[in-house]
């Protein structure tokens, strides 16, 4: 089903910089806004359940798989993230523009459900920087790091699945680019014909 609002999907291997370019892009545009996904981790730092994260426990996000209520869900780095098909689609019904940051895996099952998608892929600019960027975040165990690292190296290759790829090398023309997809997809033809549906039926345009 066509819907008025557009759809975002943002995929990065950990540390690339996705969560901060999404977040500047919103401050920006008060007009594309997240869906807050579900995961079986638990909270870090300041993390809010149904501000960051729906937190869950696995008998609930079972609960959920076997209701069909997810666009997607995945394993990722030994625990589950869901994306609500439900909360989606009605912001999306009523003229938002969703923005999904998640999983390269989660990502290409939403083309499955949103013909419509727009995939975008982060990646850093070197190998050096993605590992530093890791650690400087203090977040993870020498262990957990060399994980991501090995797990950035499956989903970069992934990359062509995408329809657009930025690299954050320098933040602030990571997001001029990140807003410029934005802005070119909103004047594409098929999203002006859905957002302004009435403005085409006036002028005849089929």
């Amino acid at each position: 089903m066509d819907y008025p609002g557009n759809l975002f999907v943002v995929a990065a291997p950990s540390g690339a910089g996705k969560s901060s370019l999404v977040k500047a892009l919103m401050e920006l545009d008060s007009a594309v806004q997240p869906s807050v996904s579900h995961t079986t981790r638990a909270p870090r730092g300041q993390e809010k359940h149904g501000r960051e994260y729906f937190f869950a426990s696995a008998s609930e996000f079972d609960a959920m798989v076997e209701s069909d209520a997810f666009i997607e869900w995945a394993h990722v780095h030994g625990q589950r993230y869901g994306t609500s098909k439900k909360a989606v689609e009605d912001r999306m019904a009523q003229g938002v523009d969703v923005i999904l940051e998640i999983d390269f895996q989660g990502a290409i099952q939403i083309r499955k459900t949103f013909a419509n998608a727009v995939l975008i892929f982060i990646l850093p600019p070197s190998w050096e920087e993605l590992r530093s960027r890791l650690e400087r975040r203090g977040e993870d165990s020498a262990e957990v790091i060399e994980l991501r690292l090995r797990n950035a190296a499956d989903e970069m290759a992934r990359a062509s699945e995408f329809d657009f790829v930025i690299i954050n090398e320098l933040f602030e023309r990571a997001l001029f680019d990140l807003k410029a997809i934005v802005h070119a997809q909103r004047l594409r033809y098929s999203a002006q014909r859905r957002a302004r549906a009435d403005t085409f039926a006036a002028l005849n345009i089929p």
